[in-house]
């Protein structure tokens, strides 16, 4: 399948400079995939498409200030942004950097009692640095919580670039379609029978980067860490075979889920041999499970999401959600979804990370 068939145009107006204000009176587009039929709510009536018994399932993972300022022995100015640990003790990292010279060896000045250096150079072109110290304590005084490139205009409280119930840090990236729940919404859902989990995945990234391949099987996905723990696991199976709907709270739920239910227990992804729905396992390590038009669910029944970028694989996963529901057309998902993009642009909804929503049934 060529990548292109899934870019469309989205002019800069389009992309949303500010949260909503309070995060559940953003806008929800409800898509029914089985016939492409659109609705148009607020968030907050999101309770009116789910019912007692279902499970929502969200990332909890927290966005760390990833964005760290020094300088080189020589006086030079260095940006130093962390991307993912690399030992148990958080003193190695693999960064990009940005300044001259930065090569294998180089040095950087983070504070008086904060040093780093390169130690390698990676095929991808980012940095393995190690610090004088682990990190972790540091960041709070020395780091920046980074917002997405195309947000430029954002000088709000950085909090609200986290979900209300974000707990371990390791993101470099919000998990944002958690990001229009409030305290108050999650508790009127729990009381209307409405069950409620957390996974961990550490959000990379790659994960906005735009697929670079001409064809969408020939790209790489990038790998992230991630976490199912035994009792999330336990209750995601019950839920399900009680008969209720797993609701995944954004993309990164979805890989989470769908690599416990197929690579977690030594299952091929892509092995149409395997049942429809596959119990999941409790895992913790990488995963990379790439997505895209052809896949078939195991473990997730609805999504919530975001207005994702043109030509993402976060594009091709929505669709490839869509599409089993037309399991004899793989791109019924991908025309469905650029059909409602093209709506949502008509009807003036914000996209991307700040945006509105999609509760996708």
């Amino acid at each position: 399948m060529e990548t292109a068939l899934f870019d469309y145009e989205l002019p800069e107006s389009y992309i949303a400079q500010q949260p909503a204000e309070p995060r559940d009176s953003s806008r929800l587009m409800v898509l029914h995939r089985a016939d492409g039929r659109i609705e148009h709510r607020i968030f907050r009536e999101i309770g009116d498409y789910l019912r007692a018994g279902d499970l929502l399932v969200a990332n909890d993972s927290r966005v760390i200030p990833a964005r760290l300022h020094g300088r080189k022995p020589t006086g030079g100015e260095v940006e130093v942004f962390l991307l993912r640990q690399r030992d148990e003790e958080g003193k190695v990292w693999e960064c990009l950097v940005r300044g001259r010279g930065l090569n294998e060896g180089a040095k950087v000045h983070l504070s008086e009692e904060l040093f780093a250096e390169v130690v390698a150079v990676t095929s991808a072109g980012t940095r393995i640095v190690e610090f004088s110290a682990p990190v972790h304590p540091y960041l709070d005084a020395l780091g920046e919580v980074p917002l997405p490139p195309y947000i430029t205009q954002y000088t709000g409280d950085r909090e609200r670039y986290q979900t209300v119930y974000s707990r371990p840090e390791g993101s470099v990236a919000a998990p944002t379609a958690g990001l229009h729940f409030t305290p108050e919404l999650l508790l009127r859902l729990r009381d209307q029978g409405v069950l409620f989990e957390t996974v961990t995945l550490h959000v990379g990234l790659d994960t906005f980067k735009p697929v670079q391949s001409e064809r969408v099987e020939d790209h790489h996905i990038h790998t992230e860490w991630a976490e199912l723990s035994s009792a999330t696991a336990r209750r995601i199976n019950e839920t399900t075979l009680a008969g209720g709907r797993i609701v995944a709270v954004g993309t990164t739920t979805v890989r989470t889920l769908e690599w416990a239910a197929t690579a977690a227990q030594g299952l091929d992804p892509y092995d149409a041999q395997v049942c429809p729905w596959q119990r999941v396992a409790a895992f913790v390590g990488d995963v990379s499970l790439y997505i895209y038009p052809g896949y078939r669910f195991r473990a997730v029944d609805a999504l919530i999401t975001n207005f994702h970028l043109p030509r993402s694989s976060l594009l091709m996963l929505v669709s490839a959600f869509i599409a089993q529901a037309h399991p004899e057309d793989v791109d019924a998902g991908r025309r469905i979804l650029l059909a409602a993009y093209e709506e949502a642009k008509r009807e003036g909804y914000r996209f991307f990370s700040f945006g509105d929503a999609m509760l996708i049934l």
